[in-house]
């Protein structure tokens, strides 16, 4: 009887030992995703949102993002406003004047091919100022393309109306083009000391810190 005895006590431990090996297994993993949920608490706090004052006096706050990264919407109004800038021309804002200011959104090594390009959308072939009207109409941007870290490719579908005084009903010319855009580090544009209305919409434009650098047709299959 004292024999099996031991051999009972034995075998009764081990069940005991089973059940406390797993209770200590589980206590050490909720205690890591705890540490781990007080690390992620932590980062949002060392990360503060940012607060922007707006023209009309609301203040709002500003979640944090990458440099790189933009809203879709604001690529889609850029390009759209970009454009209808540079491509609308008058009397009071001629098409020299026009191409000045906008040309600022547009990458360095773009200006002067694209330059050549709208020229040809005068009856003159020439960018020369005159007294008809033309107003760039976009009907629809679409939807960015991401393409590259801080690179989006969006399309434009659009038509330059040119009015004259001759002709109040107006000329219509296809404007439909692929639009590459990429983040840059600090805005473009500046507001010259006796800047316009056109000039404070460049400006404005210029802080979303985008940059066209490609332009093609809409049926160009490589555009890049």
């Amino acid at each position: 009887m004292q024999l099996v005895k031991p051999e009972k006590r034995k075998s009764s431990i081990l069940p005991l030992l089973a059940v406390g090996t797993f209770g200590l297994n589980l206590f050490s993993l909720l205690l890591i995703l705890f540490h781990s949920s007080m690390i992620q608490d932590l980062e949002q706090q060392l990360t503060p949102q940012s607060l922007a004052q707006l023209a009309d006096g609301r203040a709002i706050t500003l979640d944090p993002q990458q440099s790189d990264e933009r809203h879709p919407e604001t690529i889609r109004r850029f390009v759209g406003e970009t454009m209808t800038l540079m491509l609308t021309w008058s009397q009071k804002q001629p098409p020299i004047t026009a191409w000045e200011i906008s040309s600022q959104l547009l990458a360095n090594n773009l200006k002067t091919k694209f330059q050549e390009e709208i020229t040809k959308l005068s009856p003159t072939g020439k960018f020369i100022n005159n007294k008809s009207e033309y107003i760039l109409v976009v009907q629809r941007v679409s939807q960015p393309e991401k393409i590259g870290n801080g690179k989006w490719k969006v399309e434009m579908l659009a038509n330059q109306l040119n009015f004259s005084g001759s002709n109040n009903l107006g000329t219509s010319n296809e404007f439909n083009k692929q639009i590459l855009v990429r983040a840059i580090d600090k805005p473009l544009t500046s507001i010259p000391p006796q800047g316009s209305s056109w000039d404070l919409a460049a400006y404005r434009l210029g802080e979303a810190r985008l940059e066209i650098y490609q332009i093609c047709d809409i049926t160009d299959t490589n555009c890049s």
